[in-house]
């Protein structure tokens, strides 16, 4: 298959109004993702929660959790006290959801 083109070492652009999409890419081909991962976790991200004290608590903040953008799964323990989400996540917006649903939370 000589002289066949496979796209690859092709750079899109910087779109210009987009500098805060995450899909954006950088001239060097990088996305703004890759270039600042400021408060993601690309895979597992466990935090601390009080004030859990049933499986219904456990719900409440699993479906809190599972509203976040990027969150592939979600569960919450009373018993250890902690939730766990699994995705590209922003954890300040973990942590939010986490209060915004009743609890205490910390990374």
């Amino acid at each position: 298959m000589a002289g066949r083109s496979t796209g690859a070492g092709k750079r899109r652009p910087a779109i210009e109004g987009r500098e805060n999409d995450p899909e954006n890419r950088s001239p060097t081909g990088a996305t703004e993702r890759q270039l600042c991962p400021r408060n993601r976790s690309p895979h597992m991200t466990t935090i601390d929660v009080e004030g859990m004290s049933c499986t219904g608590c456990e719900d409440n903040v699993t479906d809190a959790l599972g509203e976040l953008p990027g969150v592939e799964s979600a569960s919450a323990d009373h018993e250890a006290g902690t939730a766990t989400v699994e995705g590209d996540v922003d954890v300040d917006a973990v942590v939010a959801a986490i209060e915004d649903a009743g609890y205490e939370a910390s990374a």
